[in-house]
């Protein structure tokens, strides 16, 4: 009986590998590389804003840590790696800033959407998130200025720009607008 090779790729050997020379992205899925052109500028604008509103709120606070497209481990066997635009990981669950790749999901995920993002890449995100832990994600839309909100269920509820989000259980007392997010 012929062997049957597992070509898939560990979170440990994905993290030596050498950024890629043009610029990509690249996040682990199951064991398999996917590649990402790099954002665009509404894209990392609004990333930006994100990352800042939150960090004024969870800094001065001591809260925990605020990351942007940085690696945390999902699944393993195949091992997953994904890179959330924004993510908040308490400090409560990590106390420490990590040297490699955060080893637990993070508390609060958000992806901004891109135009050029297929709905079926999405909703498999949004999925991973949740099954792995993931307390709160929020999915961006610049386009339409909305946020989904998923809260451990892969059932969103929309946010428009005049609504009011918040942390929840993760960041308690955290609120800001939807519009602030696009100003």
């Amino acid at each position: 009986m012929p062997t049957v090779l597992d070509t898939h790729i560990s979170a440990e050997k994905f993290a030596e590998m050498p950024n890629p020379i043009d610029g990509s992205r690249q996040e682990l899925v199951r064991g398999e590389i996917e590649d990402m052109p790099p954002v665009k500028g509404r894209h990392g604008i609004v990333q930006l804003e994100i990352g800042s509103i939150l960090r004024a709120y969870v800094k001065p606070r001591q809260l925990g840590w605020l990351a942007v497209e940085s690696g945390t481990i999902l699944e393993r066997n195949p091992d997953t790696v994904r890179g959330p635009d924004v993510a908040f990981y308490s400090m409560a669950r990590q106390p420490e800033m990590p040297e490699g790749y955060f080893e637990i999901p993070p508390d609060l995920a958000v992806e901004v959407l891109s135009p050029d993002d297929r709905r079926k890449n999405v909703r498999e995100k949004i999925a991973q998130y949740v099954a792995s832990g993931v307390k709160l994600v929020w999915l961006v839309d610049p386009e339409a200025q909305t946020v989904m909100v998923y809260s451990g269920t892969t059932r969103g509820i929309e946010y428009g720009d005049t609504d009011s989000l918040d942390g929840g259980d993760v960041i308690p007392g955290f609120t800001c607008t939807v519009a602030e997010l696009f100003t």
